[in-house]
């Protein structure tokens, strides 16, 4: 058998009768849901209605659907002349201040010495010149080449490669061959973006 409710004293109906009125006037959902218990007590059949009980639980709302983020695009590779501009455009000037792709594209093999040598007077001022203008070159050792060196454990094999016999674990010591080169300081220009940085020496065109 089901469970009678308990019966609601005055002041307990009086409450509920305060609370319906307030309700029902300004909630319509809560005046639809009393009108079928109105209708079934003016007929007569309120028994027939299911007894109080807790409210039933409301059925979960769905989420709301929000559409997926549109992915960012990555920005466009840059093409490879561009991308590597400034090494370019030092080539550039290492050609124009002392013909170095000239020098290397040139086969000395049908030289001799002396006038391989002139010419590689002449690429090594321009190219000093471009070096000295642009770049702060250090050694990487201060050491002359010769000295005796310690190789110390956790040296940084950038800056120190090892040669000769080879084997064990470091510290070492050993005698050094090229002191190396570091650049500490880059002054190089900005390549604008209406220079093509692929032409490193213009054709040259006299005319008469």
């Amino acid at each position: 058998m089901t469970d009678q409710p308990a019966s609601l004293s005055f002041f307990a109906r009086f409450w509920l009768a305060w609370l319906c009125f307030w309700r029902c006037l300004l909630s319509r959902e809560f005046a639809q849901a009393v009108l079928p218990a109105s209708k079934a007590y003016d007929a007569g059949q309120l028994a027939q209605l299911p007894s109080g009980g807790p409210a039933p639980t409301p059925s979960p709302q769905p989420e709301e659907v929000r559409p997926a983020p549109r992915p960012v695009a990555p920005p466009a590779a840059l093409p490879p002349e561009r991308e590597h501009a400034s090494a370019l455009s030092l080539l550039g000037m290492l050609q124009r201040e002392g013909r170095f792709v000239d020098f290397l594209q040139e086969n000395v093999s049908a030289f001799s010495d002396a006038e391989v040598g002139a010419a590689a007077r002449i690429v090594h001022e321009g190219c000093r010149k471009v070096a000295q203008t642009y770049l702060t070159l250090e050694r990487v050792l201060p050491q002359n080449e010769g000295d005796a060196v310690p190789v110390p454990a956790g040296f940084d094999a950038q800056r120190i490669r090892l040669t000769g016999n080879v084997a064990g674990q470091p510290p070492f010591n050993g005698v050094l061959r090229h002191h190396g080169w570091m650049t500490t300081a880059v002054k190089l220009p900005t390549v604008s973006p209406a220079i093509d940085p692929r032409v490193l020496a213009p054709a040259e065109v006299e005319l008469s």
